[in-house]
């Protein structure tokens, strides 16, 4: 198995390991170096009251693209964190499904800074840019993050 491939096994192994984007049908559809999409399917289960895509919802999946894109810039024994991040919403979340890329503009040994974009997509129309943001995440060493989710 090449590097590269290595880093996309160690990304999908994570995502699926996420509770919150299984509940919400989210998919990791992109990986690659310092990039990542990940796609959430309309539907009512992620809307709020006026039918469109709930804020939650695309802030949820805006994040998680920026920290997987972090974490194929980081050390093997690394896992990744969020420290802070910052979403501006543009327009109303509609269309079949929202497409969010992570893209690493900082990789740094402990810091790293990504830009985060959330597009709405409706058949054949073009994209619409709902959301913008930015991200900070910490490189974390692997055995002192938490690698299954809590008992209910």
């Amino acid at each position: 198995m090449s590097a590269d491939d290595q880093v996309v096994e160690r990304v999908r192994a994570s995502f699926e390991r996420q509770g919150l984007m299984r509940l919400i049908g989210a998919r990791l559809t992109e990986v690659g170096e310092g990039r990542v999409r990940i796609t959430l399917p309309s539907s009512p289960q992620v809307s709020q009251q006026h039918g469109y895509v709930h804020a939650g919802a695309t802030s949820a999946i805006a994040d998680s693209a920026g920290g997987y894109a972090a974490l194929t810039l980081m050390a093997d024994d690394a896992e990744v964190l969020t420290v802070e991040y910052k979403l501006n919403l543009l327009a109303p979340a509609s269309g079949v499904r929202l497409e969010a890329v992570g893209t690493v503009v900082k990789s740094g040994r402990t810091l790293s800074v990504c830009t985060l974009e959330v597009h709405a997509i409706d058949g054949d129309e073009q994209p619409t840019l709902v959301a913008v943001g930015q991200q900070t995440l910490i490189a974390v060493r692997a055995d002192s993050s938490r690698s299954t989710a809590p008992e209910a």
